[in-house]
């Protein structure tokens, strides 16, 4: 059977691009960079199948002026014949997903569409467009493994428990729960990168003349921020590597000389990370991590923080959020502001680049404003990051205040486009948003 993964492209809507100062543009993100880990997975658990994976991120990187994605898309079924399409799904994606199915099902009816991913396992029942057949929410790599698997012996799907299936009423669950498994244990399924041998020249981070690659020592967060989407993914679940798994999978990324933890925390068991730092040493592995690091892990770690860093740990992304103490506990931040601190100059004493990440609420006045950058000026990064807090179907913050919500197409929903009323005017708002990515290393304001 013929299966073709398609991991789409990103959303174009970034208002705090457009609306910045112009001098502040080069520094504000415009694309998160690396393989798509989750489709590499899946493909991985169907070796008897002929399986294509293309990246749409990757080609429109590499080739800007490639088709639009309707003839992408037509160009790839065509090309491929597939008897499956398979979509991975965030929330900003939606549309695109959508589009790549439609236009799937207009190119050979009898294809089959599958949609996985972050959304449809926080929001399975939003598919409602009949161009999508089949939701599979969750660690979907084994659950993907045993739909092939029918579809290949033309049995019933009625029959595959927890999956959705597209209805003349709209999705619906199967009923049942199929037997638990450990996607970050004896369930693990290793990536094949080497399908993406087409793109690695994409997978670059910032100026950094190498490429990147994904992998995660866990999946799921012992934390609960309410404007996380990643606990309730897992379900509050928390699952933990094998340090040996690990190690092995190191050993398989020759091609990347960067490798970018994907992990929500990369450090929740402190003696797992020493002990996974100690092996990285014996084996004599030489790259260049960057990971995500809580500031008060590395305030009460310090000694983690200089063993990771003279084991190639090169850049921090260190989730700030906030500088007032008040708005850390209304997200159910666990940290205090002025830990933040305290944990810039544990790493920036071991050499390590830290990327300051804070969440702008809509509400902020022109007075907020000027607390936050002159709060962020004040911190030694050498990068910091602002993204307006977005509530993200699926999440608490979701939830809260969902009534109030005046943007309700997902493209918008990456973190740089309000959705929410804003008490100064929508443009100014993006402007002072994007006029903060000016601040870095310190009081060094461009």
């Amino acid at each position: 059977m013929k299966i073709l993964l398609i991991n789409p492209p990103r959303s174009p809507y970034n208002d705090i691009l457009k609306f910045a100062p112009d001098d502040a543009r080069p520094f504000i993100h415009r694309r998160l960079v690396g393989p798509p880990l989750g489709l590499l997975t899946i493909a991985s658990t169907v070796p008897d199948h002929d399986v294509v994976l293309f990246d749409m991120k990757g080609e429109y990187d590499m080739n800007p002026e490639s088709p639009p994605l309707s003839v992408l898309t037509r160009q790839l079924l065509e090309q491929h014949h597939p008897d499956v399409v398979g979509v991975t799904v965030i929330t900003s994606e939606f549309n695109f997903a959508l589009e790549i199915c439609r236009v799937s099902k207009e190119t050979d009816p009898s294809v089959i569409t599958v949609v996985g991913g972050l959304h449809p396992t926080l929001r399975p029942a939003d598919f409602t467009d009949p161009v999508v057949d089949i939701i599979v929410p969750g660690q979907a790599a084994n659950t993907f493994r045993m739909l092939i698997a029918m579809i290949a012996k033309k049995e019933d799907l009625h029959h595959l428990p927890g999956i959705w299936l597209n209805t003349g009423e709209g999705p619906q669950r199967n009923p049942g729960d199929l037997p638990p498994v450990d996607p970050a244990g004896c369930d693990f399924v290793f990536p094949d990168r080497d399908r993406l041998k087409r793109w690695i020249s994409t997978y670059k981070v910032g100026k950094h003349p190498d490429p990147t690659t994904y992998l995660y020592t866990s999946l799921g967060c012992p934390f609960t921020c309410t404007f996380c989407s990643i606990w309730g993914q897992f379900n509050g679940r928390y699952h933990q590597r094998s340090v040996e798994s690990l190690i092995t999978e190191l050993k398989q990324t020759t091609d990347y000389p960067v490798v970018r933890f994907a992990d929500a925390n990369t450090v929740v068991n402190v003696d797992f990370i020493h002990h996974l730092f100690d092996r990285i040493h014996e084996e004599g592995i030489r790259k260049e991590f960057i990971m995500d690091i809580r500031a008060d892990v590395a305030v009460k770690h310090p000694e983690l923080i200089e063993k990771m860093a003279r084991a190639g740990l090169k850049v921090v992304i260190c989730g700030f959020e906030s500088f007032r103490d008040e708005e850390l506990k209304r997200y159910n931040k666990r940290t205090r502001a002025g830990q933040n601190l305290e944990a810039i100059h544990v790493f920036d004493a071991n050499g390590i680049m830290v990327r300051g990440n804070y969440v702008i609420p809509n509400d902020y006045t022109e007075a907020d404003f000027d607390a936050l950058a002159e709060f962020s000026s004040q911190n030694p990064v050498v990068y910091a990051g602002y993204t307006i807090l977005t509530p993200m179907p699926g999440t608490v913050y979701f939830e809260e205040v969902k009534n109030q919500i005046v943007e309700h197409d997902f493209a918008r929903y990456n973190f740089f486009n309000a959705v929410l009323p804003t008490t100064l005017s929508y443009r100014r708002f993006h402007e002072r948003a994007g006029g903060l990515w000016l601040i870095k290393k310190g009081t060094d304001v461009i």
